[in-house]
């Protein structure tokens, strides 16, 4: 089985449960409070350490509690985190998130050391990085590491994939050193800026991506599964129906065991149908981290449908 390593960021979510949001001035009492792992980064990696993948995960973290506590996350699910350095005298990466009784939230992200990694930490980790073959990447990070990253790995002839959130508009370079792109819906129309309402839709805007150099796309269709188009080939692999309590990360899960499967060798169909069920089984339980699965459980899982 091939390695992976996963580029990106750590972020702890601080989850309040309140009646109704607080206006200017006044003081509420909140329902619960609750710590959860988080993190694009992290997540990838959490979930790809679970179904036990050989991954590295490189990244920053504060010098602080969350930090510290981030370190256990990682060495408990499996995951080296020989790439993830304490960065002196700032916060870890953290989003302050209140919700209320009717479902709505309201987030503060502080990136914190997320904004440290940079091109010079980058070089610093290169002889671990370089050892790995697949690389995930997202866009917490400066995206200026992003572009340098892939460029100097495609160099080296790997593989890479981009999973493009949060959703923003990206330079042309960065399709040139993308493998595979992993856009849901909204993120696939903010990168080619025009509405998708239809699979012919879908098949003009991936050929709009790979004009600038992106090989596959394998496009996220929350519980309509996901489609893998190349060229103008649109191959649908259908998704799982699971009672979801929380769909934090479950787009994260899904790029876990896609490149899980697509470092096993398996065949791309078969790479996005195990996304599908490690994604679906992902949204079961509260918190981004918490219902990420096993191998034997995603098998499992597969078999039983």
């Amino acid at each position: 089985m091939k390695s992976l390593c996963v580029i990106g960021s750590l972020n702890m979510d601080l989850v309040t449960t309140v009646e109704n949001f607080p206006i200017a001035g006044q003081t509420v009492v909140g329902k619960e409070f609750n710590t959860f792992p988080g993190g694009k980064g992290a997540n990838q990696a959490i979930a790809l350490g679970r179904l036990g993948s050989d991954v590295l995960m490189v990244g920053k973290i504060g010098e602080d509690i969350y930090g510290r506590k981030y370190l256990e996350v990682l060495k408990n699910n499996n995951v080296n985190y020989d790439g993830v350095s304490i960065e002196k005298g700032m916060s870890s990466g953290v989003a302050v998130i209140q919700v209320s009784n009717n479902g709505e939230n309201n987030i503060i992200v502080v990136p914190g050391a997320n904004a440290e990694v940079d091109i010079k930490y980058i070089e610093s980790q290169w002889s671990l990085i370089e050892k790995a073959d697949i690389f995930l990447f997202q866009l917490e990070i400066p995206l200026e590491t992003v572009i340098g990253t892939m460029k100097k790995l495609k160099k080296q002839g790997k593989t890479v994939i981009l999973d493009p959130a949060p959703a923003v508009h990206l330079p042309d370079e960065i399709f040139k050193y993308v493998d595979y792109l992993t856009p849901n819906e909204t993120e696939l129309e903010t990168l080619i800026g025009r509405k998708i309402n239809n699979e012919e839709d879908l098949v003009e805007a991936s050929q709009i991506l790979f004009n600038k150099g992106v090989k596959v796309i394998v496009a996220k269709l929350g519980s309509d599964g996901a489609a893998i188009i190349k060229e103008d080939k649109c191959i649908r692999v259908s998704g799982f129906i699971v009672d979801a309590v929380d769909t934090t990360a479950a787009g994260d899960s899904f790029n876990a065991g896609f490149a899980f499967a697509l470092a096993k060798e398996k065949e791309l169909k078969e790479c996005v149908r195990f996304g599908n069920a490690v994604g679906a089984i992902s949204t079961t339980a509260l918190g981004a981290q918490e219902a990420m699965p096993t191998f034997e459980r995603v098998e499992e899982f597969i078999r039983g449908r």
